[in-house]
């Protein structure tokens, strides 16, 4: 309670603090005259769009949550190679974990919630890009690597279980729009390169002749990577032609990639100390082939109608081929020297057991994994007055269809000296397995305002999805097979209930209720048995059903502007109860082997605080976040590598302990300054507590104790916090001509952003430890990446 107290009186402060005389403009727009689509200002009113399909924007003191958003020129003044790569520069409640250590393949959290490429991921946020969920559907991962940076017109990233927004928003939703020729007209070619082998080259072009528009963009990038063995490859093209009047906006685009990221992922800090570039085992490769063809319209109906509406086709081929320690490893090495093993006898039990399985040491896993998508949405908008009343109501439906087949071979390897894989066996397939989805959505929000200054928001959306399975898993050693069957149907109806207050132009105060929904996944329900654990996203077995995680959040808060609005500054707090979420229970380290289920509750609650303002050429943004993520229900979970683990390798999570991976405290302050008028730079300092690393649900790992099953753990269980300070500048050479500079990590730290318990195999200087009984239970974690500087010219035209 004395928290809750302490959060009403900043926010009570807030509000005094907005009432002195800020001196704002009155643009003398009518609330329904300025909503528009997309996230944009219209003479100070800024207007956000309320459900995933273009139509009627509401003015954002209409909305009862802490939306953020962003734009082109946002992304280009922080550089950002990646929309991830901003989200985690320039937005509040945000932290990222590089679990992959690729770029390209973050784990984007926001309020605990997470958007994440690695199947395994509890995903709890929602992405949009231009009105289509471009969650995939085999996990509901997030690849960031599928659309260029070049390509976003604006980003606006809605906090909650917002319904509107359909599965998957148990945290919050991201909403992408897309360029167009229209509105970013203009000739733009990019060139960049430095640290790591970084070569990068963007090229934009777009126009308009009548009522036709065009864009196109492309992006080619390659870098060597500052890790062993940790090259990476993307190119990516985005097109889009469009057809507009007054009353009619018709748009086609097509988005492709084609991606090879290698991302070797946590090593052991033992590793580390001794070269910071070490790796733990090689390849952990990822290629992605995306076709993506989307299709959208609008049409005014009148001067308070509007209809939106798209189709769309989504072709995503995914190939992996991961480089692991043979899990069997161990065993086999204690049959051998076992009395009547093959070693028992020997002058050198050891000595002969390491020499008969020096070639068995490795495993090679592959899959190939086909997702097809298609689509449509239709939405109407009306802004037409209810008795007298100002209201705006959003009714629309959506139906998506996929089908996923996937295919996965295991190998047997052997580790050479720089740790990859070299085969010494044939390919065996061990998964063969094929998955239909079927998603029918059904919403509807609406906006009544009973005065200028109070605005009632009821909004809800049916889901219904239905699943089916089909398949069977090898066992490539029996040569057994295990049936993958089944078919599962969830549906939920989801409401939402707010308010807004806006006594002044400068306050606004704003209170809301929601719920969402998140059906299990494919991969979920084929990897749901314990007697049957499977390796991400490398087997299946079993199909145990698994119940959809329902979220419930309370949010409320406040923004406003202080000092003729050259101060602005908002607050938001909120609390998330999650109803049996879904976990990936980690069975063994050294290959990630493991399997889905329902753990119980779990809650995200906390606090948003942002300030920012100009002082003549300095623009600055200060952001604070509070994020308290825990486990609110008790469950068992394997655990081996814990020092708190029984004799069978099982910790045992309480209700309270917190999430791993979800620091409590991040902070951001951006500044950019105007040197003249050609010549800009900027820095940004981003703060983070540390947190607990998986392997550690529990939170009672100690370093140095013994667990049940006799193994000392050396490991702490957790990661440091850290601050990192990052330098950018950009000079006009030319009128049509700009150099920039970007230096990322100027203090050159040494921190991690994600990790695990795991045990190591190797010794610190790289060489294997061929007897188990030597090989340590350690911290395993991604370091960040040292400090790099990166150049880049731009030029552009009309």
């Amino acid at each position: 309670m004395r928290g809750l107290r302490t959060w009403m009186r900043l926010l009570s402060l807030a509000a005094v603090l907005s009432l002195f005389p800020a001196h704002a403009e009155d643009d003398g727009r009518d609330a329904v005259a300025a909503r528009n689509e997309a996230p944009t200002q219209l003479g100070g009113v800024e207007v956000i769009g309320v459900a995933p399909l273009p139509g009627l924007g509401t003015p954002l003191d209409q909305v009862p949550a802490d939306v953020q958003t962003a734009t082109s020129k946002d992304l280009r003044r922080q550089q950002s190679l990646t929309l991830a790569d901003y989200l985690n520069a320039g937005f509040g409640g945000i932290n990222v974990n590089a679990s992959q250590d690729n770029p390209f393949q973050p784990d984007v959290n926001f309020h605990g919630f997470t958007a994440s490429p690695l199947l395994g991921t509890p995903e709890g946020l929602s992405v949009y890009q231009d009105g289509v969920r471009v969650n995939e559907s085999f996990g509901d991962v997030v690849n960031w690597d599928l659309l260029p940076e070049s390509a976003i017109a604006s980003v606006t990233l809605v906090p909650g279980s917002n319904p509107v927004y359909g599965l998957n928003t148990l945290g919050g939703a991201l909403s992408i729009q897309t360029k167009s020729g229209a509105e970013d007209p203009g000739t733009e070619l990019e060139a960049s390169g430095g640290s790591f082998g970084r070569r990068q080259f963007t090229a934009t072009t777009g126009g308009s002749a009548g009522k036709f528009d065009y864009f196109l963009t492309g992006n080619y990038f390659d870098e060597d990577g500052w890790r062993d063995l940790s090259a990476s490859h993307v190119r990516q093209l985005f097109g889009k032609v469009g057809w507009q009047d007054e009353d009619t906006d018709v748009d086609l685009s097509y988005a492709f990639a084609d991606t090879n990221l290698t991302g070797n992922g946590t090593t052991p800090e033992s590793l580390l100390a001794y070269r910071r570039a070490s790796i733990f085992t090689a390849p952990d490769n990822t290629r992605n082939h995306l076709n993506f063809v989307t299709a959208t319209a609008s049409q005014a109906l009148g001067e308070s109608l509007a209809l939106s509406g798209n189709l769309y086709y989504r072709q995503l081929d995914t190939r992996t081929f991961n480089g692991d320690i043979n899990d069997n490893y161990a065993d086999d090495y204690a049959n051998l020297i076992a009395p009547g093993g093959a070693c028992a006898g020997a002058a050198d039990p050891n000595a002969c057991a390491a020499a008969e399985l020096a070639g068995e040491n490795g495993i090679d896993n592959g899959g190939h994994l086909t997702q097809r998508r298609l689509g449509a949405g239709v939405q109407l908008s009306d802004a037409r007055p209810v008795f007298g009343l100002d209201n705006l109501a959003v009714v629309g439906a959506g139906f998506d269809r996929g089908r996923d087949g996937y295919e996965q071979f295991q190998q047997a390897a052997r580790l050479t000296a720089d740790h990859s894989t070299v085969a010494t066996g044939a390919p065996e397939t061990t998964v063969a397995l094929y998955g239909t989805s079927q998603s029918l959505g059904a919403y509807f929000t609406d906006t009544l305002s009973p005065s200028r200054w109070l605005h009632l928001i009821a909004s809800a959306r049916y889901n219904r999805t239905v699943e089916t399975l089909s398949g069977a898993s090898f066992d490539p050693d029996s040569g057994a097979s295990h049936p993958l069957t089944g078919a599962h149907a969830f549906h939920r109806l989801n409401p939402a209930l707010g308010f807004t207050l806006a006594p002044s132009e400068a306050l606004t105060v704003f209170a809301n209720y929601n719920e969402g929904s998140r059906a299990p996944t494919v991969i979920e329900l084929g990897c749901a048995d314990p007697s049957f654990p499977c390796g991400l996203p490398n087997a299946f077995a079993g199909d145990p059903p698994l119940a959809q995680v329902v979220a419930r959040t309370i949010e409320f808060g406040a923004r406003g502007a202080i000092a003729g609005r050259r101060l602005r500054w908002n607050l938001g707090l909120f609390h998330t109860h999650n109803a049996d979420d879904i976990q990936f229970i980690t069975t063994s380290t050294l290959n990630g082997q493991g399997y889905f289920a329902n753990v119980g509750d779990t809650r995200r609650q906390g606090l948003d605080l942002g300030l920012s303002g100009r002082l003549r050429r300095l623009d600055w943004r200060l952001s604070y976040s509070f994020v308290d993520a825990s486990y609110q229900s008790s469950f068992p979970v394997s655990g081996a590598n814990n020092s708190s683990a029984d004799a069978n390798g099982v910790i045992e999570v309480q209700a309270g302990d917190r999430i791993p991976l979800i620091p409590r405290h991040t902070g951001r302050l951006i500044l950019d300054y105007a040197l003249t008028r050609r010549w800009n730079v900027g820095a940004d300092l981003l703060v983070s507590s540390g947190a607990f690393l998986r392997g550690n649900e529990n939170n009672a790992n100690r370093a140095g104790a013994t667990n049940g099953q006799g193994t000392t753990v050396l490991g702490s269980g957790r990661i440091g916090g850290y601050a990192v300070v990052g330098l950018r500048s950009d000079y006009r050479l030319m009128r049509w001509l700009d150099a920039y500079l970007q230096v990322a990590n100027l203090l050159d730290r040494d921190y991690a952003t994600s990790g695990l318990l795991s045990q190591n195999v190797f010794n610190p200087d790289g060489s294997f430890r061929a007897n188990p009984d030597d090989w340590t239970t350690e911290n395993a974690v991604s370091p960040a990446a040292p400090r790099a500087v990166w150049v880049g010219l731009r030029a552009a035209w009309d």
